[in-house]
C-alpha cells in the first residue's frame, strides 16, 4: 500500500502537487478523511474516506479546477458527517450539486476509464467549450429541457458538434439519476438532433492513377520520404483509418499469413486481409532497428505523428483540391461496390461492427446494380432486338 501523504489541503497546495509514474492520494492534516487524489496526466480529483460499522467508504467529490478546495473541504465534512450518521454519502440532496460538478465526476469515473483516449479527449472539449458555459452553474436538479433546447439552438450552425453536446448532456444526466443527484427524467430526451451531412468524395480511377504517378515522383525525387508514402498506398490499398496505419507496430504485420492484425481500434480488435499489393508496399518498406512502429517518426522509438503535412504536399501535386486522407476510405470502398461486393462485405472489409455505419455507402450499391442491369439488358438486347429498332430506341 502506498504511503499516505499528509498536508494542508488549499489551492495553492494543491496547484502544486504532481507525481510521476502512478496516481497518488494527500490527506488532508486537519480534516481526516479528505484528500486529493493526483494523476500522471496532472488531473486532480477531491475525494473523503471513512469508515462507518465497519466498513470504509470513498467518495470523489470533484475535480480541482471545477470546485475549489475550499467548497470541496466544505462537501468533505458533510459527507463524513452522513456517512457516520448511517446515510448513503452518494444520495445528496436536490440542488446541491451542479451540472459542473457532475461533469467533473463524470470525466473521471466515466470517460477515464471506458473511452479511448482520442474519445475521451473530444467529449472534455465539448464539456469545456459548451455545456460548462451555457448551464455548468446551475444544480443537476434545476436543469430542464429549455436549457438543453438553448444550447442547442445557439449551436445549430455547427450540428455536428451540436449533436455530441446533446448526447453528452444526455449522458450526463442519465449517470445523475443513476447516482442519485437527480429525480424526474432526462431533460435531453425530446431535444431533437439536427441532420448531418456527411462529406462524400470517392477518387475516381483515372485520379487514383494520379495519385500514384505522383506518390511515385515525389518519392523519386526525394521530397516525400518513403514512410509517409507507404502510409499514404496502405490507406488506399487496405480502407483502413488513418491511425490504423499509424499507429501499426510490425509485430502486428503478418506477411506469411497476409494479414494485419490490430489490437484496438476503434471497434475493438481485427484482422485486416493484406492484397499482394499491400503486402508487397510493406516488405519493401524500410525498417528502422530499435523503432517499434511501421511508420516511424523523425524522433527514435517514436512513430509519425502528422501525415495531414505531407498529404497537403501530395494532394496539391495530384491536383485533388479538397480532398481528404479519409477519403482514400471512403473510395476503397466505392472501388470494392463498383467491383460488385456486397454492402455487408463492405462493413466487413471496413472494420463495420454495425450495418448503419456501411449504408452511407447504399447509393453507390444502387448505381452500381443500375450499371450492372444496364450491361445486361443491353447483351440481351443484342440478341433479341433486330438493329433498326435497337438504333431507334438508342
Amino acid at each position: 500500500m502506498a504511503k499516505l501523504k499528509y498536508r494542508t489541503i488549499s489551492k495553492r497546495t494543491v496547484d502544486a502537487l504532481s507525481v510521476e509514474d502512478k496516481d497518488s492520494v494527500f490527506w488532508d492534516d486537519k480534516l481526516p478523511g479528505f484528500g486529493v487524489r493526483v494523476y500522471p496526466s496532472g488531473s486532480k480529483v477531491y475525494v473523503v474516506q471513512t469508515r462507518h460499522d465497519g466498513r470504509s467508504q470513498r467518495v470523489t467529490l470533484g475535480r480541482h479546477g471545477v470546485i475549489s478546495a475550499d467548497r470541496a473541504r466544505r462537501q468533505a465534512a458533510e459527507t463524513i458527517a452522513r456517512i457516520k450518521s448511517g446515510e448513503d454519502p452518494t444520495q445528496a440532496a436536490p440542488g446541491t450539486l451542479t451540472v459542473a460538478e457532475l461533469a467533473a465526476r463524470y470525466l473521471e469515473e466515466h470517460v477515464e476509464v471506458r473511452c479511448k483516449p482520442s474519445t475521451g479527449k473530444m467529449y472534455k472539449s465539448v464539456v469545456e467549450r459548451f455545456i460548462l458555459p451555457a448551464y455548468g452553474h446551475l444544480a443537476v436538479e434545476e436543469v430542464e429541457q429549455q436549457h438543453i433546447s438553448k444550447l442547442h439552438l445557439e449551436l445549430r450552425d455547427i450540428p455536428y458538434q451540436a449533436n455530441r453536446a446533446l448526447e453528452i448532456g444526455c449522458k450526463l444526466f442519465n449517470l445523475a439519476e443513476e447516482w442519485k443527484h437527480r429525480t424526474g427524467g432526462n431533460p435531453c430526451k425530446f431535444v431533437r438532433k439536427y441532420r448531418e451531412h456527411k462529406r462524400e468524395r470517392f477518387l475516381t480511377e483515372a485520379e487514383f492513377r494520379r495519385l500514384g504517378e505522383v506518390l511515385d515522383e515525389m518519392e523519386s525525387e526525394g521530397s516525400l520520404p518513403a514512410h509517409p508514402a507507404a502510409a499514404i498506398r496502405l490507406l488506399m490499398l487496405t480502407g483502413c483509418r488513418r491511425n490504423e496505419i499509424m499507429e501499426l507496430e510490425w509485430r502486428n504485420v503478418d506477411l506469411g499469413a497476409g494479414e494485419l492484425r490490430l489490437p484496438d481500434t476503434k471497434t475493438g480488435a481485427r484482422l485486416v486481409p493484406l492484397s499482394p499489393a499491400a503486402a508487397r508496399v510493406l516488405a519493401e518498406l524500410p525498417r528502422i532497428e530499435g523503432n517499434p512502429w511501421v511508420i516511424p517518426g523523425a524522433r527514435p522509438g517514436r512513430r509519425l505523428a502528422d501525415l495531414n503535412h505531407y498529404w497537403e504536399r501530395v494532394r496539391e501535386r495530384a491536383d485533388l483540391e479538397g480532398v481528404r486522407l479519409h477519403d482514400l476510405r471512403h473510395s476503397f470502398a466505392s472501388r470494392a461496390l463498383a467491383l460488385g461486393e456486397s454492402l455487408s462485405m463492405i462493413g466487413k472489409l471496413l472494420g463495420h461492427n454495425k450495418i448503419d455505419t456501411t449504408a452511407r455507402y447504399a447509393h453507390l450499391a444502387r448505381d452500381s446494380i443500375k450499371a450492372s442491369s444496364a450491361r445486361v439488358a443491353d447483351s440481351i438486347g443484342a440478341d433479341i432486338l433486330n438493329k433498326e429498332r435497337t438504333a431507334a430506341a438508342s
